[in-house]
């Protein structure tokens, strides 16, 4: 009888431990972007300010961007969608965390920022020439301010934007970036090989993900040679334990224009 109790005391927190591990498990969405046409070179940009400065970085138009050798695209943004009738996640705890925007070499670096409410943008200009911040935001306030050389401005996100949100440099009008704002941290920026892996995320559940590219819209896709309607550039996910790969996801050339 003691044998058996000594046994039975042992096992609990092992059994524990193991329903503990079972209930944080979660999933990872995976996915590969690629372009049905041939890739296009991107066009250098007609630097008409600061062109002594601006002029010598070899500036190109960033709007689509290729991989010449895999056709993979380039900052492409796949996020978990929580509006109406679309997936319902838990609340998450702001992370406090502060994001890096950069007025550098007459360029927004990087070209997305991904963060939650409750986090803070600082905006940074390490060139010698001035900058100008044009945030367009919808839910939290927008504003539009100039960046001296060698100096910064931080902002605070304090609500969730509907959509990725541009940020323009009214000084030089080919400067783009776009910050986009969530509830949750389910969200993820294509590389140069169009990979995304957004990491983290609740299983057992079928989750709505929505996908935003600045050069067009994404409903139409190809995978595994099969057409793939993905209806206000939204899909759907059941989310199981381990990677969830989609594979390739071919996009047609005609749905992204580089100008």
């Amino acid at each position: 009888m003691k044998t058996s109790r000594l046994l039975a005391l042992v096992a609990f927190p092992a059994l524990l431990v193991c329903c503990s591990v079972a209930s944080a498990e979660t999933g990872t969405l995976r996915l590969q972007l690629v372009y049905a046409g041939d890739p296009v070179p991107a066009a250098p940009i007609d630097v008409n300010k600061d062109v002594q400065f601006c002029g010598q970085h070899g500036l190109t138009n960033e709007k689509l961007i290729v991989n010449p050798t895999n056709k993979g695209i380039k900052n492409a943004v796949v996020y978990v969608y929580t509006g109406r009738g679309a997936s319902d996640l838990p609340d998450y705890e702001p992370a406090g965390n502060t994001h890096v925007l950069a007025n550098e070499n007459c360029r927004f670096e990087p070209r997305y920022v991904i963060a939650q409410t409750g986090d803070t943008l600082k905006i940074t200009n390490p060139d010698p020439v001035g900058h100008n911040a044009n945030l367009n935001f919808l839910r939290n306030t927008a504003q539009n301010f100039t960046i001296p050389s060698n100096q910064e401005k931080e902002v605070s996100l304090e609500e969730p934007e509907p959509a990725p949100i541009p940020v323009e440099c009214n000084i030089h009008p080919w400067m783009k970036a776009y910050v986009v704002v969530l509830e949750h941290p389910f969200a993820a920026v294509s590389d140069e090989d169009g990979m995304i892996e957004i990491e983290g995320l609740p299983t057992g559940e079928e989750l709505t993900f929505r996908i935003f590219h600045e050069a067009g819209r994404i409903d139409e896709v190809m995978i595994d040679g099969k057409e793939q309607d993905w209806g206000r550039s939204r899909f759907e996910v059941e989310i199981e334990p381990g990677v969830n790969d989609l594979g390739t996801v071919t996009v047609p050339a005609d749905a992204l224009s580089p100008e």
